[in-house]
């Protein structure tokens, strides 16, 4: 088995530290403070391309896969520069419509956000159902040829300022179904549309992405549902799988970006005689174990990833992957912390800036219990547990 990645994807992994070196670490923590949304930032991202990375060429995008999706994440990551809206926006919804869209839908929105006019989000979250998907009560009623879409999302990411949203709705109401899985669609909705409407929800989180409530009472047309009607779970789930794997790949380099720091740090500071404190194993060993547990959770997403790209079931990578770098990133930046002493909690360092991030993609957009859950479930295949 070959670990070397291309010379293509080293320039991609490469990407953030190019871009850093404008759009930096700074640079993230101050339109995170204002929250507002890094827009020079994703300009130039898509100028460069990687807005459309899991887009066809055709359609105005890259033509690569998520194995570039994840590097191009985790090289932004490496920088302490997480974008969430790349996650829901360019991964979840632009590479769900290119693989599952007609050829008039993809002609229609993916050149234009793929060049950063137009931007996405994904709508799936419900306040009463949570992570019980199966009890959506977001309903899209026929009526003829069209639908009347009736409902409430909740925790929508960038839904203030993307143009699009993918709605994950019923067509049937799980009471009327034989397998509960059934009677899933999935809308393309314009976040313009007449009958809907937003409500901020203040979190505690710094981060240049808002979070929203959505709120439905919109009409749609055949034009507007991505695949099949009523055929939707099973397109969906799959969708989830690039969520948690770059997820994955944002933890990984956080992590990475909080240890460096540490090892910079740790390298100078000197308290007592004149030996820097990185020669102490007090310090250096809780390094050496974080620095370890990063580069694990970074293959078991590399390998997430290239599953993926094989048009192989990559459930069980990606649920790993996203345990395994979330865990490990809250480690790596309690580490660090810890190695700046009084320093590590200072607005001049910015270290412990790093933690609601990492803390946040322990629970969201899955929590740890659920993929424990699945892990043991589908992976070990023990009794289902809830």
């Amino acid at each position: 088995m070959d670990f070397d990645l291309t010379h293509e994807q080293r320039q991609i992994l490469d990407y953030g530290n190019t871009v850093a070196k404008k759009f930096d670490r700074r640079y993230w923590m101050e339109c995170a403070e204002k929250r507002v949304f890094l827009e020079a930032l994703y300009q130039k991202i898509a100028e460069d391309g990687f807005v459309g990375t899991m887009v066809p060429e055709e359609f105005g995008g890259a033509g690569q896969g998520m194995t570039e999706m994840h590097l191009f994440l985790e090289g932004l990551s490496n920088n302490g520069i997480p974008l969430l809206n790349l996650v829901v926006g360019a991964a979840m919804s632009l590479g769900f419509i290119a693989k599952y869209g007609t050829t008039a839908q993809k002609s229609r929105y993916l050149p234009d956000a793929c060049s950063g006019k137009t931007r996405f989000c994904f709508a799936i979250t419900e306040p009463d159902a949570g992570t019980n998907t199966i009890r959506t009560t977001t309903l899209a009623t026929r009526r003829g040829n069209r639908f009347a879409l009736n409902g409430q999302k909740t925790f929508i990411t960038d839904a203030d300022g993307a143009d699009y949203v993918l709605v994950v709705a019923r067509t049937k109401p799980h009471t009327d179904v034989g397998k509960k899985t059934e009677g899933f669609t999935l809308f393309i909705v314009d976040l313009k549309a007449k009958g809907l409407q937003k409500q901020y929800i203040p979190v505690s989180i710094t981060a240049p992405e808002t979070q929203w409530q959505l709120f439905f009472g919109v009409d749609l047309g055949p034009e507007d549902v991505v695949g099949e009607i009523d055929r939707g779970f099973s397109i969906l789930f799959k969708s989830l799988n690039p969520e948690r794997i770059l997820v994955g790949s944002i933890c990984c380099g956080l992590g990475r970006y909080a240890l460096n720091r540490a090892v910079e740090y740790v390298r100078e500071r000197k308290v007592f005689n004149n030996t820097p404190i990185g020669a102490y194993q007090g310090l250096q060993h809780p390094l050496a174990s974080s620095q370890t547990d990063i580069e694990m959770a970074s293959l078991m997403t590399l390998k997430a990833a290239w599953a993926f790209d094989q048009g192989r079931e990559a459930g069980e990578f990606a649920n790993m992957a996203k345990l395994a770098a979330a865990d490990a990133a809250i480690k790596a930046v309690d580490t660090a912390i810890q190695c700046h002493g009084g320093n590590g909690f200072t607005k001049e360092y910015g270290i412990f800036d790093i933690f609601p991030m990492v803390r946040l993609l322990k629970t969201a957009p899955l929590n740890r219990e659920m993929i424990l859950n699945y892990i043991g479930e589908h992976v070990m295949g023990l009794p289902r547990s809830y």
